[in-house]
């Protein structure tokens, strides 16, 4: 029999498959969800009973249970880590309001020696040497923040002398990428991130500022024109109670300024400042859903693509688990199993969002073992974590498709690891979303160029 789930879903009660049916919103087709396996279809709304009840559905899944199953548990457990989130200092020269990281430690933390970051540089190189199949791509290194470029030319100096054991990029914010930096960066092809908030100086300028107060949209907004033609950036905008209800128009003047690439983040609530900027659930869904219209109006009337990473790897996801790009909308999320964190002081950490909730810590670059480190208590309390273990995400139809995320805005904001999500509602409406762009076939318009690449359709209904 059937019976009402939450977030609109119906469940096939009995022995054989639980399938969720889940209202998308679409005017002609719900989604058909076994949530154990990810495994999902678009089915006639009028037909949808009838086909979870009957025999042929039932059947055509069990054929390829095994391939499902096989394919999710080697997703959230058989990856090995193969990127590094490397903070070279504690410091920055803003004080954002919603930083994930504690304001004393901003204001006046260490940096990294020199010859420390090389030496932690030839311990991950030889890390990773040992754990990597032979014949992969490169580790990555991602000088990460506070903000890097306070240790500009220590970072530079690290990439002319490791640049063929890595592959490197930095995410920034900005202020401090001068002509010759730009320079090294475009000639070295490598991988950028910078951060804007909004299209507007009062407002981007309400989270983006220095200790003195004083804004930076200026600055950013010429550091996003210089780099018009560069194939390796992308923009963060961390979404906030301040620019929430500009989000179609921040779509427009990114996709004006060209870029291909940005983020509309929900801020962190890792941290106070963070929790009191969240906006509500209601109201970003709104917000967010009317920018992804807008980004596939532009995308129909240019041609131009302005891929919106964070839905786009809910999408990616969906469509093909394994072709995802971030691990955060998984349990397992990717922290302590796919990559970890190693702060200013050498302390090793399952992710960034963790360097700021000292019980995280696993160990010491400089001391420790890193397999030991991956294994220890504090690493196991991410990289264990399991969506099937939180109340009431076990029996959420779309639980492989979120996996409850940020672990650690979780337990900052509930006290437990295992809670649901901030925005759980958020997500919800995300993952509907992009049902409705596959049963309207407008994958073209939210995933980067050559998505399809590698992938291959072993279910169709």
């Amino acid at each position: 029999m059937l019976s009402l789930y939450p977030h609109g879903a119906a469940i096939n009660m009995g022995t054989g498959p639980r399938f969720d049916l889940l209202d998308i919103g679409h005017a002609k087709y719900v989604a058909v969800v076994e949530a154990d396996t990810a495994f999902w279809t678009l089915v006639p709304r009028e037909q949808a009973v009838d086909l979870v009840l009957g025999t042929a559905l039932p059947q055509e899944f069990a054929d390829r249970y095994e391939r499902f199953q096989t394919e999710m548990q080697a997703l959230r457990f058989g990856l090995t880590p193969s990127a590094v989130y490397f903070n070279p200092t504690e410091r920055c020269n803003l004080n954002c309001p919603y930083c994930y990281l504690p304001e004393d430690m901003r204001r006046a933390g260490v940096d990294m020696a020199a010859a420390d970051l090389f030496r932690a540089l030839e311990i991950l190189g030889e890390y990773f040497q040992s754990t990597l199949p032979e014949g992969s791509v490169r580790p990555q290194i991602i000088f990460h923040g506070s903000e890097p470029l306070l240790q500009r030319e220590v970072i530079f100096a690290a990439m002319e002398k490791y640049g063929d054991r890595f592959r490197f990029g930095i995410q920034t914010n900005a202020t401090l990428l001068d002509d010759e930096a730009l320079g090294f960066i475009w000639e070295r092809q490598i991988s950028l991130g910078i951060s804007l908030d909004a299209h507007l100086a009062e407002i981007n300028d309400q989270t983006r500022r220095t200790w003195g107060q004083k804004g930076v949209f200026g600055q950013v907004s010429q550091v996003l024109t210089k780099l018009a033609g560069y194939p390796h950036y992308s923009v963060m905008c961390t979404v906030t109670k301040a620019n929430v209800g500009h989000l179609v128009d921040i779509v427009d003047f990114f996709h004006g300024e060209q870029v291909r690439v940005a983020m509309l983040n929900p801020v962190r609530c890792t941290q106070a400042g963070g929790r009191l900027a969240k906006p509500a659930d209601d109201v970003l869904a709104r917000q967010f859903t009317a920018a992804l219209d807008r980004a596939g109006e532009l995308y129909d009337q240019t041609g131009r693509r302005l891929v919106l990473a964070n839905f786009a790897n809910i999408l990616i996801g969906i469509v093909a688990p394994t072709a995802r790009r971030l691990m955060c909308d998984i349990s397992p999320c990717g922290g302590g199993r796919c990559f970890f964190a190693v702060a200013a002081t050498g302390d090793l950490f399952p992710c960034s969002e963790f360097i700021g909730l000292p019980d995280f810590k696993g160990g010491n670059v400089f001391v420790d073992d890193i397999p030991a480190v991956l294994a220890s208590p504090q690493f196991r309390r991410v990289s264990q974590r399991r969506v099937e273990d939180i109340a009431p995400c076990a029996s959420c139809a779309i639980r492989h498709f979120c996996g409850s995320p940020c672990p650690a805005e979780v337990y900052t904001t509930s006290g437990t690891m295992h809670a649901p999500a901030p925005y759980c509602d958020f997500y919800v409406e995300q993952v509907k979303y992009a049902f409705r762009v596959i049963a309207d076939n407008r994958l073209d318009a939210f995933l980067w160029e050559g998505w399809h690449e590698g992938t291959e359709k072993i279910f169709d209904f």
